[in-house]
C-alpha cells in the first residue's frame, strides 16, 4: 500500500512539475525579452562617443529613440535566451566608407557576451587596443583605413574569424608572420587586401595540423605558384584565389590532397593548360573555374564530381562534343554553366537529366539546329542564356509554360521563329526580370508588358503590328514601375505612338528606331514628367521611322538626356533653342536627314560634353557659330572622362565605361545593354559615303564627331572649329561655305576624316594639313581652290577624287601639272603652327613693304617730278625751322 501510495506522490509530482514548465514556458512565449539595462546604456554611450560619433548616413538613428528596447534596434541582436547583446553590426556604406566616423567609446567592453562585430566601410580615426579583450568575437573589419596600427590584434591567440578584407596589407610590416601569429583562425578573408608577390608560404603553418577552414585571398595580386601554398591545409573547406594575376600556371595536382574542400574558386586569373583530375576531392560541391585560358578535355571534371551543386567554366578555351553520359551523375546540380566556351552539347531528345537546374547558362554553345528538348524538364530555372546557339527552329509551345519566376532569359541572336503568347510577358515574371529574344525571327504582335520586367529586348525580329496601350499600360493604370531598357527596334512596327509613355515612368533607354512608326512624337515627352530622378530618361532613339512635327517642347522635362537621336525621320521645324540649355548632359545629338529650318541655335554652344553633333541632310540656314569651339568634349584629345552625372544607380560601375556601341554586324549581348541604360554613352551610326554609307557601328570611347553637310550654311568657316583638337571626323560639305580653308585646319591633330565638298571654298590648301598623321580620308572637290596640292605623308595616298571639280588646282594625283610660281609646300619638315605663323608674317612684312614704297614714292617722287612743289615744300621747313629756333 506504502509502494502504492509513494507510487502515487511521485506520479503527482511529476504532473506538477511538468505544468510549472509549460506555465513558465507559456509566462516566456507572451512575454518581451528586453535587453539589460547595463547593456542599453553602454551602447548609448557609444553612441554618444568620446569626443561625439559622427553618424552621417543615420545609422543609430533608432539607438534611444521611441524605442526602448535595444534589441530592437538596428544593427543589435540579442540572445533569445538571455537578452545579452550578442551581435553588433555597424557596417557602412560600402560606396563611401564614411557611414559612421570619430572615437570608438570605451563602453563596448561592457557587452561581454558579444560574439560578433562587424565594424566594415566606416572611418574610425582610432581602432583602440581594448577591444581586442573581447575574444570570443567575429571580426569584420573591411575597408578599414590604412593609417590604423592592428599590431595589437595579432596578439589575440585565441581569434577564430578574422575579415580584413580591404585593409592595406601591403603598408603593414611583415603581416605574413603576424597572421602566422593567430594559430586558432578557422576563417581568414583578406580579399582587396592589396597583397602582391607570391604567396607567402610563412601565412600558413607547414603541418597538417592547421585548423584553417575558410580562406579568400580574392582580388589581389598574388601571382607565382600555388601548388604549395596549400599542401598541407587538410582541414580547408572553403578556397577563393579568384581575380589575381596566376597565369601560364596549370591548375596544380596537390590539390587533391584537400579532401575536405568544399569550395574552389579560381575564376578571373590567366591559369592555362587542361584541368587535371580531381575526382579524390569527394565533397566538392562548387567549382569556379570562369575567366581563364583553361583548354582541352574536360573528362576530368565531368562525370566524376558527382556532388557538385555549382559548375562554372565559363570564358575558356574548352573545346568537344558534351553528351548526356558527361552529366549523368550530377543529381545535385543547380548552376551549369559552359558560355563562352567552343563547347558542342548533343543530347538525344528523349533525354531527361539528373538534375533541375536554377541556372542555366550555355551562351556561344553549339545546342542546335532543333531547340533543345531537355530544358522541358527544367522547370524552376530563374536563369537560361542560350544565346548564339546557332538554334534554327521554331520554339515549342512548352516552352511558353516553364518557369514562372524567370529573372533572366536571353534566347538572342538565334534563328528561332515562332509567335509570342500575349499573355506571357504578363503572366511568367515576378521580379525584376531581364527578357532578351534580340536578333531572331519572332514575328506577330507586340505580347502585352509585364509590370515587373527590368529590361526588354526584341530588337531585330519581324514583330508587326503598332504599339497599343495594353503593351504598355492604359492611362490611369500602374503601368511598369522597373522598367529601365526597353529595346523595340529593327521590327516591322507601325502606327502612331500610343499616349502612355507616363506609366513607364523610370524607363532610361528608349529605342523605337528602324520601324514604319508614323505620327507625331509628342508623347514622349511624359516619360520625364513622373521623376525627376536618377532613373530619368537618358537615351531615346527614334531614328529612321516616319515621324512628322517638331520636336515636342515635353522633352525639355528630359534633362537628363545624354542621347537623342530623331535621325532619318520628317520631323521639321527649327532646332529649338532649348536644346542648348534644358539639355545641358548631351552627348550625342543626331537631327540628320529631316526637314528641319532656320539656323544653328548659338545655344547649342552650351553643351559642353557634346561628342557627336549631326545636323546633316536638312535645310538648316546661316553661318556657322564660331562659339561651337565652347564645347569642352570635342576639345579634348584624350577620351572625355569628365562627366560624372549623377548616375549612381544599381549598376554603378557601369559608369567608367566611356562609350557602348556595336561593332558593325556584331550586336552586343543583353548584359552589355543593361550596362548601357546606366550609361552617358550609347550605340551611334554615322553615315559617310566612304564607308559604304556606314560609319562602323562600334566606334571608340572618344570619338568625336562634327556633320553639317546638305545644308544651306554660308558665310566662312569659323578658325575657332581649329580648336576643337579631339575631332576625328568634320564634313561640312554640299553647303554655300565661301572663303578659305582655316590654316587653323592643321591643329587637328587627331582628324580622320574631312570633307568639304561641294561649296564655294577658295584659296591654296593650307600646307599645315599635311601634319595630320591620321588624316585617312579628304574630300575638298568641286570647290574653288587654287595651287599646288602639298605633297608628303599620307597625301602621297589620296586620289585625284578628292580635288576634281577645283579648275585652278595642280599637281599630283592631278594630271595638271603646276608652274613655278604656283603656291607649293613640300613635306611635312614643320608643324601646322609654325606654317600658320610664317603665312602672317609674310603678309605682315609685305603689307609694310609695300606701304614703304607707296608712301616714299607718293611723295617723294611728286617733289622730284615738280620743281614748284618742291620749292614750296623746302620753303615750308624753312619757315617752321625759324619758329622753332625763337621759341
Amino acid at each position: 500500500m506504502r509502494g502504492g501510495y509513494a507510487e502515487l506522490l511521485l506520479i503527482l509530482g511529476l504532473l506538477l512539475c511538468t505544468a510549472t514548465v509549460i506555465c513558465n514556458g507559456l509566462n516566456l512565449l507572451n512575454s518581451k525579452v528586453r535587453c539589460i539595462e547595463e547593456e542599453r546604456q553602454a551602447l548609448l554611450e557609444f553612441k554618444q562617443g568620446a569626443d561625439g560619433l559622427h553618424d552621417k548616413q543615420s545609422l543609430l538613428s533608432s539607438w534611444g529613440s521611441q524605442e526602448e528596447d535595444c534589441c530592437n534596434w538596428k544593427g543589435i541582436k540579442c540572445s533569445n535566451r538571455t537578452a545579452h547583446v550578442v551581435k553588433l553590426d555597424l557596417r557602412g556604406d560600402f560606396s563611401s566608407f564614411q557611414c559612421l566616423s570619430g572615437e570608438i567609446s570605451h563602453s563596448l567592453l561592457v557587452l561581454q557576451h558579444l560574439t560578433y562585430l562587424d565594424l566594415s566601410c566606416n572611418n574610425f580615426s582610432i581602432l583602440p587596443e581594448f577591444i581586442g579583450s573581447l575574444t570570443k568575437l567575429y571580426w569584420n573589419l573591411y575597408g578599414l583605413i590604412e593609417d590604423h596600427n592592428l599590431d595589437w590584434l595579432f596578439n589575440l591567440s585565441s581569434l577564430k574569424h578574422l575579415n580584413m578584407s580591404g585593409v592595406n596589407l601591403s603598408k603593414v610590416i611583415n603581416w605574413p608572420d603576424k597572421v602566422n601569429m593567430l594559430p586558432s583562425l578557422l576563417d581568414l578573408s583578406l580579399q582587396s587586401s592589396q597583397l602582391s608577390m607570391p604567396i607567402p608560404r610563412v601565412l600558413f603553418n607547414a603541418n597538417s595540423s592547421s585548423p584553417l577552414l575558410f580562406l579568400d585571398l580574392s582580388s589581389n595580386r598574388l601571382n607565382s605558384s600555388i601548388s604549395k601554398a596549400f599542401k598541407h591545409m587538410r582541414a580547408l573547406v572553403h578556397l577563393n584565389l579568384s581575380s589575381n594575376n596566376f597565369e601560364g600556371i596549370m591548375i596544380p595536382q596537390t590539390l587533391e590532397n584537400l579532401h575536405n574542400l568544399q569550395v574552389l574558386d579560381l575564376s578571373n586569373n590567366s591559369i592555362s593548360g587542361e584541368v587535371p583530375d580531381l575526382s579524390k576531392l569527394t565533397f566538392l560541391s562548387k567549382l569556379y573555374l570562369s575567366s581563364n585560358l583553361l583548354n582541352g578535355s574536360l573528362a576530368n571534371v565531368l562525370g566524376k564530381l558527382s556532388k557538385l551543386q555549382v559548375l562554372d567554366l565559363s570564358l575558356n578555351s574548352f573545346k568537344g562534343v558534351i553528351t548526356e553520359a558527361h552529366l549523368s551523375n550530377f543529381s545535385t546540380l543547380r548552376q551549369l554553366d559552359f558560355s563562352s566556351n567552343s563547347l558542342s552539347l548533343k543530347f538525344s531528345p528523349n533525354w531527361v537529366p539528373p538534375f533541375h537546374l536554377d541556372t542555366i547558362k550555355l551562351g556561344s554553345c553549339d545546342l542546335g539546329p532543333a531547340f533543345p528538348q531537355w530544358l522541358q524538364t527544367q522547370k524552376n530555372f530563374s536563369w537560361l542564356d542560350i544565346s548564339y546557339a546557332r538554334i534554327s527552329d521554331t520554339i515549342p509551345n512548352w516552352f511558353w509554360d516553364l518557369s514562372f519566376n524567370i529573372n533572366f532569359l536571353s534566347l538572342s541572336h538565334n534563328q528561332i521563329s515562332g509567335t509570342i503568347p500575349l499573355q506571357w510577358l504578363s503572366s511568367r515574371f515576378l521580379g525584376s526580370s531581364t527578357i532578351d529574344l534580340s536578333y531572331n525571327r519572332f514575328s506577330g504582335p507586340l505580347p502585352q508588358l509585364n509590370s515587373n520586367l527590368m529590361a526588354l529586348d526584341f530588337s531585330s525580329n519581324l514583330f508587326q503590328g503598332s504599339i497599343n496601350t495594353s503593351f504598355c499600360g492604359t492611362n490611369g493604370s500602374i503601368g511598369n514601375r522597373y522598367l529601365r531598357y526597353l529595346d523595340l527596334s529593327n521590327n516591322s512596327l507601325s502606327g502612331e505612338l500610343p499616349n502612355c509613355w507616363a506609366n513607364v515612368p523610370y524607363l532610361i533607354r528608349l529605342d523605337l528606331s528602324y520601324n514604319n512608326f508614323s505620327g507625331r512624337i509628342d508623347s514622349i515627352g511624359s516619360i520625364c514628367n513622373f521623376m525627376k530622378s536618377e532613373y530619368m530618361l537618358r537615351m531615346l532613339h527614334l531614328e529612321n521611322n516616319n515621324f512628322t512635327g517638331e520636336l515636342p517642347s515635353s522633352l525639355m522635362n528630359c534633362t537628363s538626356l545624354t542621347v537623342l537621336d530623331v535621325g532619318e525621320n520628317r520631323v521639321s521645324g527649327e532646332i529649338p533653342a532649348w536644346i542648348g540649355t534644358m539639355q545641358s548632359y548631351l552627348i550625342v545629338l543626331r537631327l540628320s536627314s529631316n526637314l528641319f529650318t532656320g539656323s544653328i541655335p548659338s545655344q547649342l554652344c552650351h553643351l559642353k560634353y557634346l561628342q557627336i553633333l549631326d545636323l546633316s541632310h536638312n535645310n538648316i540656314s546661316g553661318t556657322i557659330p564660331p562659339c561651337l569651339n565652347n564645347r569642352t568634349a570635342m576639345a579634348q584629345t584624350s577620351p572625355y572622362v569628365g562627366f560624372a552625372h549623377q548616375y549612381d544607380s544599381p549598376l554603378k560601375s557601369a559608369n567608367s565605361y566611356i562609350i557602348a556601341c556595336y561593332v558593325s554586324g556584331l550586336p552586343v549581348t543583353i548584359q552589355e545593354k543593361i550596362f548601357q541604360y546606366n550609361m552617358p554613352f550609347d550605340d551611334i551610326r554615322l553615315n559617310s559615303k566612304y564607308r559604304s554609307n556606314d560609319y562602323p557601328k562600334r566606334i571608340i570611347g572618344f570619338l568625336k564627331f562634327m556633320d553639317l553637310s546638305s545644308n544651306k550654311l554660308k558665310g566662312e568657316i569659323p578658325r575657332e572649329i581649329g580648336s576643337l583638337l579631339g575631332l576625328h571626323g568634320l564634313n561640312l560639305s554640299k553647303n554655300l561655305l565661301t572663303g578659305v580653308i582655316p590654316h587653323s585646319f592643321g591643329d587637328l591633330e587627331n582628324l580622320e576624316f574631312l570633307d568639304l565638298s561641294s561649296n564655294h571654298l577658295l584659296g591654296i590648301i593650307p600646307p599645315s594639313l599635311v601634319n595630320l598623321a591620321f588624316l585617312a580620308v579628304i574630300d575638298l572637290s568641286s570647290n574653288n581652290l587654287s595651287g599646288r596640292i602639298p605633297l608628303g605623308r599620307q597625301f602621297g595616298t589620296f586620289t585625284n577624287s578628292s580635288y576634281v571639280g577645283n579648275t585652278d588646282l595642280c599637281g599630283s594625283p592631278l594630271s595638271k601639272e603646276c608652274p613655278e610660281n604656283a603656291a607649293t609646300h613640300e613635306g611635312p619638315q614643320t608643324s601646322s603652327k609654325h606654317d600658320t605663323d610664317f603665312y602672317e608674317h609674310l603678309w605682315f612684312y609685305t603689307s609694310i613693304a609695300i606701304g614703304f614704297i607707296v608712301g616714299f614714292w607718293g611723295i617723294c617722287g611728286s617733289l622730284v617730278l615738280k620743281s614748284s612743289w618742291r620749292h614750296a615744300y623746302f620753303q615750308f621747313l624753312d619757315k617752321m625751322g625759324d619758329r622753332l629756333t625763337l621759341q
